[in-house]
């Protein structure tokens, strides 16, 4: 077992009838809010208008249309308002893309340059304003962790940026705030969250109590999801997958694993960063093929004992049980209505080589579980098509 530091300091106030505590919350850090979101869902349902109720006597400064896999751009406007009109906190309400371009903006207010010059260079985040999250849909589990991921299209990239920092401090998370979320948008979440999970069970080295505790919350995602796509206002799904997705990312079920990369992050950041395509899609899509992949005596017995262990599977032969554990991921996806190929997405092999060679340099490809190399990327995404 490794040694570990862990620290969880988003106070998440979790449950129906949150959002009322919100004027307190606020109230902590000033008068003056940047509200960030995405499209005009969240005026649709009421909660643009239930947040402006409760916050009336603020001013608040708005960043709209955050996009999916959020620009930079997005970030540049919100640091600029955020210095024209002395912000103190601000308010994320949205998806991971919301979340993660607020993180760039709270980072980047303190940032003496443009942000994506902060993020390329990796530079050490020293001071960055406080952070408010109420999500709308489970996925991600940025509302409760240190990092966010920013695109930009001009360069074609998609990359990280971390810090205990840009932790949110408070994250009000209502499941009824995600009834609206449409089917796809909540299955891709689904895939998200199973991606995260899997990333802390790929491994190295893993501890019982953590492939217990991660085979659990994988086994709660599988059980749940079908039913939150189907049944949009089921409460109790859509609440076990938003907690889900919350503890699937920040490092609650993993401490005392030896970490690493996890190559399916990798390469969908690559995938996304030059295609702009859903994050939790392009996962579901690369996820089997990168098994199949790296299928080898080195990796059956894990994903042997993974299909055991949440899907079931009884085969004794660690092959044939891995194999069986693959096709099940495969089929779930596929129940869940999404897409199971790049060609459905549009998506051809012409920037394949470009993608690979980045991502190997950019994205720790050489440093996961089983090392990637140029030609190992272009291989699984080949395999996609």
């Amino acid at each position: 077992m490794q040694n570990f530091q862990f620290c969880i300091p988003t106070n998440i106030l979790f449950g129906k009838g949150q959002m009322e505590h919100l004027p307190e919350i606020v109230g902590a850090y000033g008068k003056n809010v940047l509200l960030t979101y995405g499209g005009s869902s969240m005026k649709k349902t009421g909660l643009y208008d239930k947040i402006k109720e409760l916050l009336s006597g603020w001013e608040i400064y708005e960043v709209s249309g955050i996009a999916s896999n959020p620009l930079i751009d997005s970030v540049r406007e919100g640091i600029r308002i955020c210095r024209e009109h002395q912000v103190n906190v601000i308010l994320a309400v949205g998806g991971g893309s919301v979340i993660d371009c607020s993180k760039a903006i709270a980072a980047g207010c303190f940032y003496d340059g443009d942000p994506w010059e902060m993020i390329t260079s990796h530079a050490e985040i020293k001071e960055a304003l406080p952070i408010i999250a109420i999500p709308t849909i489970a996925a991600t589990g940025s509302e409760a962790d240190a990092g966010a991921v920013i695109r930009n299209p001009e360069t074609g990239e998609k990359l990280s940026l971390f810090s205990p920092l840009l932790y949110p401090k408070h994250a009000i998370m209502d499941p009824v705030n995600t009834f609206t979320v449409p089917a796809n948008q909540a299955a891709a979440g689904s895939a998200d969250i199973l991606s995260h999970l899997m990333e802390q069970n790929f491994v190295p080295e893993s501890t019982f109590l953590s492939d217990l505790l991660v085979e659990s919350v994988m086994k709660t995602v599988i059980h749940y999801a079908p039913i939150a796509v189907q049944e949009p206002d089921n409460y109790e799904a859509r609440a076990q997958l938003m907690w889900a997705g919350t503890i699937a990312d920040n490092a609650t079920l993993c401490n005392g694993n030896q970490l690493v990369a996890f190559s399916c992050h990798g390469i969908e950041h690559e995938l996304s960063g030059t295609f702009n395509t859903t994050h939790g899609v392009g996962l579901a899509i690369i996820t089997p093929r990168w098994m199949r992949y790296i299928l080898s005596e080195k990796t059956e017995k894990r994903f042997a004992h993974l299909g055991r262990a949440v899907w079931g599977i009884t085969e004794e032969d660690d092959r044939q049980a891995a194999e069986a554990m693959i096709g099940e991921l495969e089929d779930f996806f596929k129940s869940l209505g999404i897409p199971s190929t790049l060609t459905e997405l549009g998506i051809d092999s012409s920037k394949f080589e470009e993608m690979a060679e980045h991502g190997v340099e950019t994205e720790g490809l050489r440093y996961t579980w089983i090392p990637m190399e140029k030609e190992d990327v272009i291989n699984i995404l080949n395999q996609c098509l």
